[in-house]
């Protein structure tokens, strides 16, 4: 993925655009996520390159509608996923892409921490990231399916993911639901955004050094993807976090 031209120039003013904190309201135009899609998109490349890589998927055109950039969603997929049948090793995961075989002798990931899999059979995964325009922020959608292409239930999925997962569902901003894809008008699972805008403000705010920035909207995807990644158990590299501050 990469912006060329004029796209790049207006991309690379747009980033550094800044918003006092307290009278925003923790959304984003269409515009400005597809720009702070793309710098997440570049910087997961940069400080995790031999994980598998967010890429752009145009949305199928609608009639009569003019297209734009918002017209576009990142995605993550074919994500294999496999734990060891012992309890309790987490680091018993192996991720691997399509037409792979998942086994002992893949290389672990320490970087990036994928749901866990109590199954025997190996798990894949699709993620993608949309812009919802309705509540003017970034969703997480989410698909699992055996080898050969059957889907998991959604029992089976609530199953995969990570410990840390219980209590960030139990949260009033952050549960999982069965919907449509707003694109693929097929079954997938998402995190629900209705309250993505107000906890994500609280987070600007509950940083000293967020705060005192303003609203960068090039970290804005990084800031939301450190919280909701959690959830399935997609971790943001630290050194991504690091990078701006997030960690001391």
């Amino acid at each position: 993925m990469g912006l060329k031209g004029e796209s790049k120039m207006i991309f690379m003013t747009s980033i550094r655009t800044r918003t006092d904190v307290s009278s925003w309201d923790g959304t984003l135009s269409a515009s400005e996520f597809y720009l702070a899609a793309c710098a997440f998109a570049d910087k997961w490349k940069m400080f995790n390159p031999a994980y598998p890589q967010w890429s752009w998927v145009s949305c199928p055109k609608q009639p009569f509608v003019a297209s734009h950039n918002a017209d576009k969603y990142l995605s993550l997929e074919k994500i294999c996923v496999l734990r060891s049948s012992k309890e309790g090793h987490d680091e018993g995961s192996h991720i691997g892409k399509e037409g792979t075989e998942c086994s002992k002798d893949e290389e672990l990931i320490d970087k990036a921490t994928l749901i866990q899999s109590d199954h025997h059979e190996a798990h894949y995964y699709d993620f993608h990231i949309v812009y919802s325009t309705s509540y003017r922020v970034p969703v997480l959608y989410l698909r699992a399916y055996y080898s050969d292409g059957r889907a998991l239930s959604f029992d089976e999925i609530e199953r995969d993911l990570p410990g840390c997962s219980a209590a960030l569902l139990e949260s009033k901003w952050t549960f999982l639901t069965q919907e449509e894809h707003p694109y693929l008008q097929r079954p997938w699972c998402k995190l629900h955004p209705c309250g993505t805008s107000e906890w994500i403000k609280l987070l600007y705010l509950g940083d000293v050094d967020l705060a005192k920035r303003g609203v960068a909207i090039d970290i804005y995807l990084l800031s939301w993807f450190s919280v909701v990644g959690q959830v399935v158990g997609l971790r943001v590299p630290f050194e991504m976090l690091n990078e701006h501050g997030y960690c001391s």
